[in-house]
């Protein structure tokens, strides 16, 4: 039994990808799950000069020790203008100033979703590349298109053939931690 960290990579209290994420953790069985809410976390954009001037906080340093500390990481990244979210970026920007391979071997199950019909692809390819850049191993990726319609809180994904690939991608991650 081994402990994964899921969060989204969007601060918004309200985030899609932070539903999406909470479901495909409470499908998680043998494993203990750390459910983050990311919009408790809020960070000032990253530059040199607030590096310098404040030093890295408290929580930065707790969340990146947390992430190295964990089995397995499930993420969810939200889509703005086809790229992920200025959030996830700038989070990824001060871990990588703490550590560059803050990642180094760890796996996990990436997702996206948004409203629209192309389900976040552009983010998913782009936290991909950066993810793997910081020496991660992305063992599955799932992107949810649709999401006010493809999903109910209570019921889960609602499309039978992406809740089977869901879940068939989530069963492929957990058996390669």
């Amino acid at each position: 039994m081994g402990i994964l960290l899921a969060f989204a990579g969007s601060n918004s209290s309200t985030s899609i990808n932070l539903k999406l994420v909470r479901y495909t953790a409470s499908l998680v069985a043998d494993h203990t799950v750390q459910t983050l809410d990311m919009s408790r976390y809020p960070f000032p954009m990253y530059s040199i000069d607030a590096e310098q001037e404040n030093g890295f906080s408290n929580s930065l340093i707790e969340l990146r020790d947390d992430l190295k500390k964990a089995d397995g990481l499930i993420i969810s990244v939200n889509e703005h203008n086809g790229a992920p979210s200025a959030y996830f970026k700038n989070l990824f920007d001060w871990f990588s100033r703490l550590e560059r391979d803050f990642l180094n071997e760890k796996k996990i199950f990436l997702m996206a979703t948004s409203p629209g019909k192309r389900g976040a692809i552009g983010a998913l390819g782009s936290a991909e590349k950066v993810l793997s850049m910081f020496g991660a191993t992305v063992v599955s990726t799932f992107s949810l298109p649709s999401f006010g319609a493809a999903f109910d809180e209570t019921n889960g994904i609602l499309d039978d053939e992406k809740s089977v690939e869901h879940h068939r991608k989530l069963e492929d991650f957990i058996a390669n931690l």
